[in-house]
Parts: structure tokens; sequence; C-alpha cells
């Protein structure tokens, strides 16, 4: 149960693998609705659409936007001179906030199953499976071979005039054109300053009437190669040397990249880029929703637009997010359903034919229980019934809930073996009322979470069911070994902890709320003989009392 995901509403309260180290960690199949590849804009703006949409999305992403060298971010309204990476940690609480999960990670391949969804494969042998893909990897610059463009590129080497444009306005610049797409900026550089200079170190090309306006209207312009770009003691910019050896001076330098989709991981669905018609890279070709030439196959952002900047490409992962959503529930209106893309996930764990748990019960759990009188229990997330079934072989009346229906037929049929009397019910935490109106005199939750929601419904619900006088056992993996971090080039989370109502946050909520809860225990410990994972071997527990009302 190490490095499982959560479940909603489910316990891992009846696997107990021996203990292993991290090296040992075994590999994991994932089952969602959306597997999105690339966590920046358009990518957290299109899975926080099919969050939303009560749709299972789960986000890879490998922390290497195309705007990584830069400081700033310009021409977003609200966020305008932002740092990237806030934009992107605002994005993906959101997306978490609504129950999409973000995995720090590496999608190596793509490939399509027999029964016509997408298998991702993930550093670290951990795979998704989807009913849908969205690339958002965005593109690669493919910058010229001279020397000091690439150690200041996103600082004093610039490319576009909306990004950079305004920062370096009256400025000396000089104008490196490597390409004909190369002198297309040059106007729009050319009003942001008086003192220009276009340096043609690669004519080839050229729109000669352009070159020709430029110098009439006071454009410095140079015809020859170009050596390096000079930088001064501090690593700041300071002039462009010629390969005859002159320098021109300059505050920051203008480079025009060529650009390249980030679209290897979708060869093997047999895509593969176009040629972009300006000529200076290629792109994932897409239709009006965002949907490529294979079927479920979408793509948006920049990957499919070179001018698309940090806003548009949000814009355009959110509409193609959206697209997207209509396209499952059109299929699922054929089909009859309403699916659960948690339920559909962890169907597919408990569907197969083993076991999937050792079937003892968790040592802390009877630890705790051990001082009090039976009573009626709440098992939530039950699994496949190992704590519900020891409680109710030990005087308690015990209801059992779980949001995967293999899983609750599992517990009844091993109920029915021993002759046990166990309540069942399948169901989610988040849904409305999810344990009816009863309270009961303990509330278990063991290594189990549930989906976030922005009114936090599922930790309402939890709560709510613990009676007054009653107890609330809450027991989890320790955080930290949760949110360790991890080498994306050798290994993929498979589990974001953020996604889901964790251990730490529950006792927040009862702290909040002295008069009515009475907190016992919360504290990490190591778990009992018999009940450690493969290398999760500490305890988070949490005991508290409901205090009764007078």
């Amino acid at each position: 149960m190490s490095e499982h995901p959560a479940r909603c509403g489910h316990s891992t309260s009846s696997g107990h693998p021996e203990q292993a180290g991290p090296a040992s960690l075994p590999a994991q199949e994932r089952h969602c609705d959306v597997a999105v590849i690339g966590g920046s804009a358009a990518g957290l703006a299109a899975a926080l659409q099919l969050a939303r949409q009560r749709r299972g999305v789960v986000v890879v992403d490998d922390g290497t936007p195309r705007n990584a060298p830069a400081a700033h971010m310009h021409g977003y309204l609200g966020y305008e001179g932002a740092a990237p990476g806030e934009l992107t940690s605002a994005g993906r609480e959101e997306v978490r906030a609504h129950g999409g999960d973000v995995l720090p990670g590496r999608v190596l391949g793509v490939s399509r199953r027999d029964d016509g969804r997408f298998r991702l494969d993930l550093t670290g042998g951990h795979a998704l499976v989807a009913r849908q893909v969205l690339a958002a990897t965005g593109l690669s610059d493919e910058l010229p071979a001279i020397e000091g463009v690439a150690e200041g590129w996103g600082r004093g080497v610039i490319h576009c005039p909306f990004c950079h444009g305004f920062e370096v306005r009256d400025q000396r610049l000089v104008q490196i054109v490597t390409h004909p797409l190369g002198l297309h900026s040059a106007l729009l550089f050319r009003h942001l300053t008086k003192r220009l200079t276009v340096v043609l170190h690669d004519p080839t090309g050229l729109d000669e009437e352009v070159v020709e306006a430029l110098a009439a209207s006071g454009v410095g312009v140079e015809r020859g190669g170009v050596a390096r770009v000079v930088t001064g003691p501090e690593g700041e910019v300071s002039g462009v040397e010629m390969s005859d050896g002159r320098t021109l001076e300059a505050d920051a330098v203008v480079v025009g990249a060529r650009f390249r989709a980030r679209a290897d991981v979708l060869a093997g669905v047999g895509l593969s880029t176009i040629p972009h018609p300006n000529g200076a890279g290629d792109i994932l070709a897409v239709d009006a929703s965002g949907e490529t030439d294979v079927p479920g196959i979408y793509a948006a952002g920049n990957v499919t637009d070179p001018s698309l900047q940090v806003l548009p490409s949000a814009a355009h992962g959110s509409q193609v997010g959206a697209m997207m959503a209509f396209r499952l529930a059109e299929e699922d209106l054929r089909a009859g359903v309403r699916p659960s893309g948690a339920e559909v996930e962890w169907d597919q764990r408990y569907g197969g034919p083993d076991r999937a748990w050792s079937g003892n019960p968790n040592g802390t759990l009877v630890h705790e229980v051990t001082d009090l009188a039976p009573g009626r229990a709440l098992d939530v997330g039950t699994g496949e019934g190992a704590d519900a079934l020891w409680l109710a072989e030990h005087g308690w009346k015990v209801t059992a809930t779980d949001i995967s229906g293999n899983a609750i037929a599992r517990v009844g049929a091993e109920a029915e073996r021993r002759g046990l009397s166990v309540d069942l019910v399948h169901g989610d935490v988040n849904d409305p009322e999810p344990f009816g109106t009863a309270t009961f005199d303990l509330v278990s939750l063991q290594y189990g979470s549930f989906k976030r929601t922005p009114d936090r419904r599922g930790l309402r619900g939890l709560l709510g069911a613990v009676a007054p006088g009653g107890t609330l056992l809450v027991v989890h993996h320790d955080p930290a070994v949760m949110r360790a971090p991890v080498d994306v080039a050798t290994r993929t989370r498979g589990y974001d902890p953020e996604a889901y109502v964790g251990v730490d946050e529950i006792a927040e909520a009862l702290a909040a709320d002295p008069d009515t809860w009475h907190v016992e225990t919360h504290e990490t410990r190591r778990r009992p003989p018999g009940a450690a994972s493969v290398h999760h071997v500490d305890d988070v527990v949490l005991r508290a009392t409901r205090r009764r009302q007078d």
C-alpha cells in the first residue's frame, strides 16, 4: 500500500505486505478518465475544467516548462510580472481542491489498448490507463549555435516583444536574425526603442523590402556573422561580437529561436508533428475541439500554436478541457452509464481474482479500540473489510462503506462465509449524506483519504457521523514520506497527497472546534508488528472524542 493512490473514502486496512525499502516499491496501474501530460498553464486549465465536471483526472508533470529560464511572465491579466511558478502553484492548488491529481513524474510513451483506452507508461514502472489523453507538453526552443545565447536565454537574451519588450524599452537592442521569421519581430522592437540594430547573421530567404524599410526608418542594419554574445562581470549582456572582431554595444540581445513540439511520447499511437506554416518549427495538428488525428488524443497550448503566450495557452487548455468533458458525457449517455472516475479506478483494483491485501486487521486499530465498549461502528473505506469483520467478531454492530462495488461484494461474501452480520453501504464519503442520518460510537478511517472539494463536503460528513460521546479514529501514512521529492527521470509519484483530505486537515478541523471535540492523540508512531507496508512504516494516529452536549 505504499505509493498507492488514496481512495475516495477507501481504507487500505486489509493490506499488510512485508516491510521493504523504497527500492522495492511495486509498479502501479491507475485508471482515470483523462490523463494530462504537462502541468503548466494549458494542462492545469484543462484539468481544472475536467475535475470540476467530476471526472477522474491525473496530471503528470516533469517540471520542465518552456518558460523555466524566465524570472517573470508578462501579459497575463491579473498575474502581470509574476514568477511563472506562482501561476502553476496556484493552478495546482485549484486542480487539487476539486479532486484532481498532479503527479511529479514523466511519461515515457502512450499506446492504445485492445479495449480502446490509452496506456501511459511512466518512469519508475508505473502506468496510467485513461479514456482520453491531453498533450500539454509545450515546445522546446532550438537556439542558434552562437556562444552566449543559451547561457543568457530568458534573461539578457530574449525573443518575444510581448514577453520582454516593455522591460527593455529605450535600451540598446541588438537583434540577431538567423532565419526569415526572425525578422518579423523587428517591427515591434523598433517601436519600443530608437536604439535597435538588426544583424543579418543568416540572410537566407529574408524579405529584402522589409530590410530596406527598416534601414530607411533609422534602424541600424549589419550584414555579417555573429561570433558571440558578450557579457559583463556580473553575467549581464554588454554587446555582440561580430565575426570580423567588431563589438556592437547592447543592453539586451534579441534572438528568434526555432521551435519543436514536444510530442515524441505520442509516437506509439501513430501521432507525429507537422511543419508550421511559418517554417520555423513543427506543431501537433488539432481540430477546433483540440482533438488530434487520433480519436481520444487531444492537445492544447503552444504545442499546437507557437504564438500562444501563457494567457492564451491557459485559455486554450480551458476550452479543450471543456470539449473533452462534452465528449466523455456523450459517450456515457450513449452507453447509458454515469460512472464515477474514482469508482472505476477502485473497481478495477478489486476486479481481479486475487485478494488485494492480507486479510488481517490493522494493528493500530486493534490497539486503539481495546478500551472501548462495543457499540455502533462505521468503517469508512472498508476495502476488503478486514477491519470491519474484526470489529464484528468482537461485538460491534458494523456498517462498512466503500466507493467500490467490487470491494463491497468481497466484504459481503467474506462476512457470509464467517457467519457475521455487517451492514454494507456502496458509496463515497463525498456523496450527500453518505452515511444517512445515523451516528456511530466509533468512526474509523484507516489509511484512507477522500477527494478534496471546496465546500469540504466529505470532511463534514465524516465528522458528522460521530455520535456524541463517540470516538473518531484516523490512521494514515506519514505525510512527510508521501510528500518526499522524486527524481522524475527515474520515478513518478503514484499518489498525490494534496488532492485528498489527509489526517492533518482533519486534525485542524477538530482543533478549530474545541467545544465539540477533545483530541486524545495526534502523533506519529511506529506501526505495530504485522502492520508494516512496503516503505510506510510509521503511522500518524489521530484519535478524538465528540463531546456530549449538556
